[in-house]
Order: C-alpha cells, then sequence, then structure tokens
C-alpha cells in the first residue's frame, strides 16, 4: 500500500511554513534529521543526547466517544479515546501502525509506549504536536531502544465541533502527521 503525497505533504506545508524541517537541538549539529522547532515549538525539543532513529508519515484517524460532561452531567462531550493510524516510510511503504496507549508498532518487530510531556498547538486547526517520552520499548527493530517520540506536522484530528447526541457515540476524525523516534546517542 502507498499513500499518496498530498495527503501528508500538507502537513509538511504546515511545518514549512513555521520553520521548516532542518535541525533541532536534540543533538546541536549532528542530527540533520530532527524537525526544526522554532520560537514556541522549542518545547518540544529532544533533550541533549538523543538522535533521530526513525522518521513516519502516519494516516488515520483520532477517535472521540461521547461522554457526560464533568461540569455539567446533563450535556455530552467529545472525550479522546484512542488514536488508529497507519505509518508509512519517505517512499509510502507501510512500515507499523500507531494505535491506543499511545503505541507505535512496526513491521520490523519493534514497538514503543509513549507518554506525553509537553504539548503546543501551532494550527487552531488541528491537533497538537507532541514531546513524549517512551515508557517501554521492546523488541527487535528499528523502535528498539526509543527515549523520547515527537508528534509533527498535524493536519485534522480535533474532535467535531458539533456536539454529540448520545451518550457512548464514537467519532473517528482523519488526521496527518509526521512521528520521530530518537535513541540516545553514544
Amino acid at each position: 500500500m502507498r499513500v499518496s503525497a498530498p495527503l501528508w505533504l500538507g502537513g509538511l506545508t504546515a511545518a514549512v511554513l513555521l520553520g521548516g524541517l532542518g535541525h533541532s537541538l536534540a543533538d546541536p549539529g549532528n542530527d540533520n534529521r530532527a524537525p526544526e522547532l522554532p520560537g514556541p515549538l522549542s518545547v518540544l525539543e529532544v533533550p541533549p543526547g538523543n538522535k533521530v532513529a526513525f522518521h513516519v508519515y502516519a494516516e488515520g484517524v483520532q477517535i472521540y466517544t461521547a461522554t457526560a460532561s464533568p461540569t455539567d452531567a446533563t450535556h455530552l462531550v467529545w472525550t479522546f479515546k484512542a488514536p488508529e493510524a497507519v505509518l508509512y516510510d519517505a517512499d509510502g511503504n507501510v512500515v507499523g501502525i500507531h494505535y491506543a496507549g499511545p503505541t507505535w508498532e512496526t513491521e520490523s518487530g519493534s514497538l514503543v509506549v509513549g507518554s506525553r510531556l509537553m504539548g503546543v498547538a501551532p494550527d487552531p486547526t488541528a491537533i497538537p504536536w507532541l514531546l513524549l517520552r517512551a515508557v517501554t520499548a521492546e523488541g527487535p527493530g528499528v523502535l528498539a531502544r526509543t527515549t523520547y517520540i515527537q508528534r509533527v506536522a498535524t493536519e485534522g484530528g480535533l474532535a467535531p465541533s458539533t456536539p454529540p447526541t448520545q451518550l457512548g457515540e464514537e467519532a473517528r476524525v482523519a488526521y496527518t502527521a509526521e512521528y520521530f523516534f530518537y535513541r540516545e546517542s553514544n
């Protein structure tokens, strides 16, 4: 399966408008594969001593469920449930999947579960860009020994603007993003 460029190229356009996809300060001067994170996006930089080990493009959905509002039980709100996406390499080849946890699993036999550290929403029409810490990284393959994950260049994925009408109702909202996986550099 191959993803067509327009599905994820828009995310690249957003990243370029926000400063391009050059190098970050993850390992100053030594990692030109990391996204550039200028200005307020710099809070998403990975600590020094970590380098990009893997980079993918994601196409999928953010899943939301109708729940009672925490401030007014008589109203329903959309609550984030989980992502569901297919991961592609730069040539459009399927290399893995992304699902609840959040978890990324590759065809190489590795998987990583992350925990959100920080988020920034440079585009009010898209889910935030994130910095996540790897909680577990296992199996042989490209995600083994992952230390950090960045989600950047997001498009779509926000909860519906119209409120749900029935408890338990589900909304699947299309999104695209890029994920960068880091390892400690030696």
